[in-house]
């Protein structure tokens, strides 16, 4: 196999079909480690809109619990992009994720403006760092993809291109981007847990490295000083080379998901995707999507 003969396998498939089959192949074949490291960046942006880093940090799953939070949500998310939105394991992780949000009160807004950030930030991402950039059939396959996943998630007026999404994530960013004081907390703590994942002597270098990769709302946001030049641009050409290099390098045999990333720490042995995340008491409302009820489903190395 040559290196771009699964784009060309993605650009015979149909995008509003076959979507699911088209992310997989980009997230799992073409760009694993790119692709984690822009849903980590797309989650951490929003906790710079106050509703949302201030209900995280009154949750204190971020700031006391970080490293199983990253776990479950990697690994909660993961599992429908391996198995699929349909079958058992998928439809047991989208149930725990509607419970956890319906103890809970999200508007709509902040639901779907977390989801455009699945969508724009790894595009953007890879438009930036990575060996190739996304053709037009897996930005349509991602936007029919995360469609989906909203429907299941009960979220309303969903986007319908990455164009859609995109406007209304610059547009709510826009609008809401601020400061505040439990949103900053979970901002540092999660910035520590980056950090723990390399040798202690390294911690400063990846914290610097991390906030370098921050662009200047998200700084403001969170009251950072600004890295200077020469930080940015070591890191931002480090990731350039890295591209460069991950180019010529032979396509990649087989499939990589989440549960096989080094950062996930705390199940050596294996997880039951039921018992992931966290089990607060629902609210009032329930969960807004009825029909997820599933058996318990195991997976994990």
């Amino acid at each position: 196999m040559k290196r771009y003969d699964r784009l060309k396998e993605i650009q015979r498939l149909d995008p509003e079909r076959d979507f699911l089959e088209i992310y997989r192949i980009t997230a799992t074949y073409e760009f694993p480690w790119d692709i984690t490291r822009a849903l980590e960046l797309a989650l951490y942006r929003t906790y710079a809109v106050p509703s949302i880093g201030r209900l995280l940090a009154e949750t204190a799953e971020l700031t006391e619990r970080s490293q199983k939070r990253y776990d479950d949500t990697a690994l909660l998310l993961d599992t429908v992009v391996e198995h699929g939105f349909d079958s058992d394991p998928g439809r047991t992780a989208l149930r725990r994720i509607n419970r956890m949000h319906a103890a809970y009160d999200i508007s709509n807004d902040d639901m779907r403006y977390v989801l455009c950030t699945f969508v724009v930030t790894p595009k953007r991402w890879l438009d930036a760092y990575g060996w190739r950039r996304l053709c037009d059939h897996e930005l349509r396959a991602c936007a029919a993809y995360y469609r989906t996943l909203g429907a299941r998630m009960g979220i309303k007026d969903l986007p319908q291109t990455y164009a859609d999404f995109e406007h209304t994530l610059d547009t709510y960013e826009d609008a809401h981007f601020g400061w505040d004081e439990g949103a900053r907390a979970v901002s540092d703590a999660t910035l520590d847990l980056m950090a723990s994942w390399y040798p202690r002597p390294l911690a400063p270098l990846v914290r610097g490295a991390s906030l370098a990769l921050l662009d200047d709302s998200l700084l403001r946001a969170f009251r950072y000083e600004r890295p200077a030049p020469v930080a940015r641009g070591l890191t931002r050409g480090a990731l350039r080379l890295r591209a460069r290099a991950v180019r010529l390098l032979p396509p990649r045999g087989t499939p990589h998901y989440a549960r096989q990333n080094p950062e996930i720490k705390g199940y050596p042995r294996g997880y039951e995707v039921a018992a992931l995340g966290t089990f607060p008491t629902p609210g009032t409302g329930g969960c807004p999507v009825r029909d997820l009820a599933a058996p318990e489903a195991r997976t994990g190395p």
